[in-house]
C-alpha cells in the first residue's frame, strides 16, 4: 500500500517542522513549502526525508501549478502571518498572508482535484472577549475578536466553511489554543522567557527578566500534542468541524515564570516592561478539548514542566 502524501504548508516554522516529523513518523511522505530566503534550520536534521518547494502564498498562479505538480493526500496549511502582538502595526500584511494566502490555497486545491483532507489551522485568538471572563470554551462559543490576527483567523474559517459548503472541499478546522516548545520564536512567551535566562546565566544579559502581564492564565500545550492533534484531524476528522485542540486547563503566566526561575541557575530578579503589555489581553483563556477526545482520539501526553525543561534546554544548546 502506498504511503499517503502530506503537503504542509509553513514546513519550516515552529509548529510546522514538528509536524512533519510527525507524519515521518506514521508513515507518511511528506512535502512542504519553503517562502523565498526563509531559513530551514529547524528541518535541517530531516531534510533529505522530505520534498520541499518555494512558494510565496501571494502568488495564486505559482500556487496552483504547484499543489497541482505535488497533487497530496493531506494539505497542511499552517503558513501565515502569526504574531498577535505585530498584527496590530502590520494589519495591511497580516490580513494579506492569512486571508488572502488561504483563499489562493483553497482555489488551487479545488482545481487540483479531490483530496482526502485539507486541514486549516486556526487560533483560540478567534474568540477575543467573552463572558463570564473564567467561563471554558467549546467550539460553539461566539466568536468576536479583538486583534487583526484573530480577526483574520475568523475571516478565514468564514472562507473555508464556503469552500466546504459550495464546492464540498473536505476541509477540517483545528482551533488550536496557546502551544509552546523548542524551536519556538522568542516573540512568544514561553521562549521569551527561556531564552532570557539563558543570556542571564551566560552573563550576556543583567539579571533582570523583563515580563508582561503575569496575571493573565492560558490554556497551555505542548507542540508536540498540538500537531499530533492535527494528523488526527487528517484521519479522522469531519469535513466543515471545527476542532479545539487544548490542554483543558487555564494556568497563570506567573506560574509558569516561577517553574522557570527555579529551573535556572542564578537568581533573577522579574520587572515589568510597558512595552510588552498588552491593551485588549484577555484574562483567562481554557477550551475543551472533549470533542477531539471523543471524535480523534486526542489526549495531552506532554506536562508542561516537560515542556519548559525542554524549551529551555534548546535555548541553552543554542547559546
Amino acid at each position: 500500500m502506498n504511503r499517503p502524501l502530506a503537503f504542509i504548508t509553513g514546513i519550516t516554522g515552529f509548529a510546522g517542522s514538528w509536524l512533519a516529523e510527525e507524519l515521518l513518523d506514521n508513515n507518511y511522505r511528506v512535502a512542504g513549502s519553503v517562502y523565498p530566503g526563509e531559513s530551514t534550520e529547524h528541518i535541517d536534521h530531516i531534510r533529505d526525508r522530505l520534498t520541499l518547494s518555494r512558494l510565496d502564498l501571494l502568488k495564486p498562479d505559482r500556487v496552483a501549478s504547484l499543489i497541482k505538480k505535488i497533487s497530496p493526500d493531506y494539505l497542511f496549511h499552517l503558513a501565515g502571518f502569526s504574531s498577535v502582538g505585530q498584527s496590530f502595526s502590520k494589519e495591511r500584511l497580516t490580513f494579506r498572508v492569512n486571508l488572502e494566502g488561504t483563499l489562493n490555497i483553497l482555489m488551487a486545491a479545488r482545481e487540483s482535484g479531490k483530496m482526502r483532507k485539507i486541514i486549516y489551522v486556526s487560533s483560540s485568538d478567534c474568540y477575543g472577549r467573552f463572558s463570564p471572563k473564567n467561563k471554558t470554551l467549546t467550539e460553539d462559543q461566539p466568536l468576536n475578536p479583538v486583534s487583526p490576527y484573530g480577526v483574520s483567523k475568523a475571516a478565514t474559517e468564514q472562507l473555508c466553511r464556503m469552500y466546504v459548503n459550495r464546492y464540498d472541499l473536505p476541509i477540517s478546522i483545528a482551533r488550536s489554543f496557546n502551544h509552546s516548545g523548542p524551536r519556538q520564536s522568542d516573540n512568544f512567551v514561553i521562549p521569551s522567557f527561556a531564552r532570557q535566562i539563558v543570556s542571564i546565566e551566560n552573563g550576556k544579559q543583567k539579571p533582570v527578566m523583563l515580563v508582561g502581564n503575569l496575571s493573565v492564565k492560558r490554556d497551555l500545550s505542548d507542540v508536540r500534542d498540538i500537531v499530533r492533534g492535527y494528523r488526527l484531524i487528517a484521519e479522522k476528522g469531519r469535513p466543515g468541524r471545527v476542532y479545539q485542540l487544548c490542554s483543558g486547563r487555564a494556568v497563570a503566566i506567573s506560574s509558569v515564570l516561577e517553574q522557570f526561575l527555579r529551573l535556572s541557575t542564578v537568581k533573577i530578579k522579574v520587572k515589568t516592561d510597558k512595552a510588552r503589555l498588552r491593551k485588549n489581553d484577555i484574562p483567562v483563556m481554557r477550551g475543551d478539548n472533549g470533542r477531539a477526545t471523543t471524535e480523534l482520539g486526542f489526549s495531552v501526553r506532554y506536562r508542561l514542566k516537560t515542556t519548559l525543561d525542554d524549551t529551555l534546554n534548546y535555548w541553552r544548546m543554542r547559546s
